[in-house]
């Protein structure tokens, strides 16, 4: 995992909780702490703080990564803003990741590992995105686009058609936006 998902962690932590919150999670992860975000460190520490975190908070590990996705929204904004240049709705943004979003990671993040997105729509008018990663962090993805939502002024109901957590080979999200 790359460095800088560990900085936005830690700085939507300590946003939401302060320092010393951030300091007891990497105690009780039994991690260093010290990431910097050009750096690549193994998938267990950011299971170990989400594990923590979860412990910490007495929430399941899912909405942990839900609520770190829709709190970092904001930080990749100012982070990053040519990436959301130009789009005017969370779906046009959300179908930019593999085009655009993540080619440009890799460029910016050399080894990063970014999970793959394909989307379409169902009968119902939402949009499905199929979510294929070693890290099985689909509830991520989740907050994310809650995230772009909240960026967007708009709101969304996503529904967990099918979880690699629970044996699929993809995670499915539908993605209804509300009006």
């Amino acid at each position: 995992m790359k460095g800088v998902v560990f900085n936005l962690l830690e700085q939507a932590v300590t946003d939401a909780y302060g320092d010393d919150v951030w300091i007891d999670l990497l105690e009780e992860a039994g991690v260093h702490g010290a990431y910097t975000s050009l750096g690549s460190y193994p998938d267990s520490e950011i299971v170990a703080l989400v594990g923590a975190a979860a412990r910490q908070l007495d929430l399941e590990a899912a909405d942990v990564l839900r609520w770190f996705g829709r709190a970092a929204m904001p930080m990749l904004a100012e982070r990053y803003q040519p990436f959301f240049a130009g789009h005017v709705s969370a779906r046009s943004f959300i179908l930019s990741v593999n085009d655009i979003i993540h080619p440009e990671v890799r460029k910016l993040y050399s080894g990063a590992g970014c999970p793959q997105f394909n989307f379409s729509n169902d009968g119902e008018g939402r949009l499905v995105i199929g979510y294929r990663s070693p890290r099985q962090m689909c509830h991520l993805a989740h907050g994310f686009v809650e995230g772009a939502a909240d960026r967007f002024g708009e709101q969304v109901e996503i529904e967990h058609m099918a979880c690699m957590l629970e044996g699929n080979p993809v995670c499915r999200l539908a993605v209804r936006w509300l009006h």
